[in-house]
């Protein structure tokens, strides 16, 4: 089943990532460990696997 976007972001944000804002349907997402992750469409949207993946991967690296 597709994950939605506010599941992405609110997973991103129980790793640590604080949300720095964006411009449109874009959101830039940065860590204390100097991760960066921009994570484009609305919250109700369905999640690309890309994006998916991405997140997946931004937050093992913060675990490093």
């Amino acid at each position: 089943m597709t994950r939605k976007i506010r599941e992405l972001i609110k997973e991103l944000e129980m790793a640590g990532f604080i949300d720095r804002g964006g411009k449109g349907s874009h959101r830039n997402f940065m860590h204390i460990s100097g991760a960066l992750l921009t994570l484009s469409g609305k919250p109700g949207d369905d999640a690309k696997p890309y994006q998916e993946k991405l997140v997946k991967e931004k937050i093992q690296e913060t675990k490093k």
